[in-house]
C-alpha cells in the first residue's frame, strides 16, 4: 500500500504548483529582507528575534527550492527547473547551481560513503559541519558576498545587513546541515535500510518548521522526485 501511494504521488504533476511556490518563496524573501533592512533594530523587542528566524527559514526555503530543481520537481520543463534552480541558488549566498547539482547527486549515489561529499566518518558535529561548509563555499562566493555587502551598505544600515542578511544566511546553513544531513546520516551505515538514512518521527508541523519536511529524509532518498511540499504525503 505504501509503495502504491508513493507511486501515485510521483505521477502527480508538479506544474503549476511547483513554480508558484518557488516564485512565492523568492518574493517573500525579497519583501521580508527589504522590510527588515529598513526596520529600526531593537534588541529588547522579541520581534527582532522572530524576524531573524523568519528570514532564516526563508533562506532555507530558497535552498530547498534549488534542491527540488536538482531533482526535476519544480517543473516538468527542464529550462524552467534550471532557471529557478540557478536563481534560488544564487540568492542563497551566491551558490552556483551546477556545482551544487553535481555534488548533491554524488550524495544520493554514494550516501554515507567516502565518495559522499555530505558525509563525515567522524560523526562529530563541528568537524562534520566544517567539512560540509568547505565543500560548498568557494572563494568566488566570499568575494561576491563581500562586494555585495559594501554596495548594499550604501543604501542600508550595516547593522541591519549583518543581522537580517548575513546572519540568517549563516543560521540557515546550520538548519540545513542539522536537519538535512547530520541527524539523518549521523549513524552512517548503522541505519538498517538501503538508503543509510534516518528520518524524523511523523509530525508535519515540526517537519515543516524545522526544514520544509526535509527531515523526512529516508522518504526523500526513497523518492527524490517528490517535491518538498508533497514529502509529508509519503510519511
Amino acid at each position: 500500500m505504501k509503495r502504491k501511494n508513493k507511486s501515485l504521488i510521483l505521477k502527480k504533476p508538479v506544474d503549476p504548483m511547483g513554480v508558484i511556490l518557488a516564485i512565492a518563496l523568492i518574493i517573500a524573501w525579497f519583501l521580508s529582507l527589504y522590510f527588515l533592512l529598513n526596520y529600526p533594530i531593537n534588541y529588547k523587542n522579541g520581534f527582532t528575534y522572530l524576524a531573524i528566524y523568519i528570514q532564516t527559514h526563508l533562506y532555507t526555503g530558497l535552498f530547498i527550492t534549488a534542491h527540488d530543481a536538482m531533482h526535476g520537481s519544480v517543473s516538468k520543463s527542464k529550462k524552467v527547473n534550471t532557471l529557478i534552480g540557478r536563481i534560488t541558488a544564487i540568492l542563497f549566498a551566491f551558490n552556483f547551481y551546477d556545482l551544487l547539482y553535481k555534488k548533491h547527486h554524488l550524495h544520493h549515489r554514494f550516501v554515507a560513503s567516502e565518495n559522499d561529499p555530505d558525509f563525515h566518518e567522524s560523526g562529530n558535529f563541528w568537524l562534520w559541519y566544517w567539512n560540509f561548509i568547505k565543500n560548498y563555499i568557494t572563494l568566488k562566493q566570499l568575494v561576491l558576498m563581500t562586494v555585495s555587502l559594501q554596495v548594499l551598505n550604501m543604501f542600508f544600515s550595516f547593522e541591519n545587513l549583518l543581522i537580517f542578511w548575513v546572519l540568517p544566511s549563516i543560521l540557515s546553513t546550520f538548519q540545513l546541515f542539522y536537519f538535512g544531513t547530520f541527524i539523518p546520516h549521523k549513524n552512517g551505515h548503522n541505519h538498517d535500510n538501503k538508503h543509510h538514512s534516518g528520518t524524523l518521527k511523523k509530525n508535519h508541523l515540526w517537519a515543516f518548521l524545522s526544514c520544509y519536511f526535509f527531515g523526512y529524509h529516508y522518504e526523500h532518498h526513497d523518492a527524490p522526485g517528490i517535491p518538498w511540499w508533497r514529502l509529508w504525503q509519503v510519511k
